[in-house]
């Protein structure tokens, strides 16, 4: 089962980061808001650069000068399906953590941005 990561992120702002394993990476958002707990919530989730699988485990401190200098600290983790779509489309994936535990989806929002998203908490519990 794929595994996601979602680590607090105090760079120049504070956001999270959602990490989903896919095809060998981990495909990453920033959420600048946090990852929404309560179903029919929306955050804006912005795609970056797909990082290494070792971000699954990684906490500590990146040093100042280099991209996302600041304190990262892993906020939740788990496994994850996907139900539909996938990276570029429409994603709606079922979440299995300690905090976040429900369906998602990742839904392309071009209006705020061309790798601009928008991260929904659905009513679904999913199966």
């Amino acid at each position: 089962m794929p595994r996601f990561v979602v680590h607090e992120h105090h760079a120049r702002t504070l956001h999270w980061d959602l990490r989903l394993e896919h095809g060998g990476t981990l495909v990453s958002f920033a959420v600048p808001k946090g990852v929404p707990l309560e179903p029919g919530v929306r955050r804006l989730a912005v795609r970056t650069e797909d990082h290494d699988l070792a971000y699954l485990d990684f906490e500590g401190e990146i040093p100042e000068g280099r991209y996302g200098a600041g304190r990262v600290r892993i906020w939740d983790r788990g496994t994850y399906d996907t139900l539909d779509g996938g990276p570029g489309e429409t994603w709606r994936i079922r979440l299995r953590g300690r905090r976040v535990d429900g369906v998602y989806a990742l839904v392309p929002f071009p209006t705020a941005g061309e790798r601009a998203h928008l991260l929904l908490r659905t009513g679904d519990r999913g199966s």
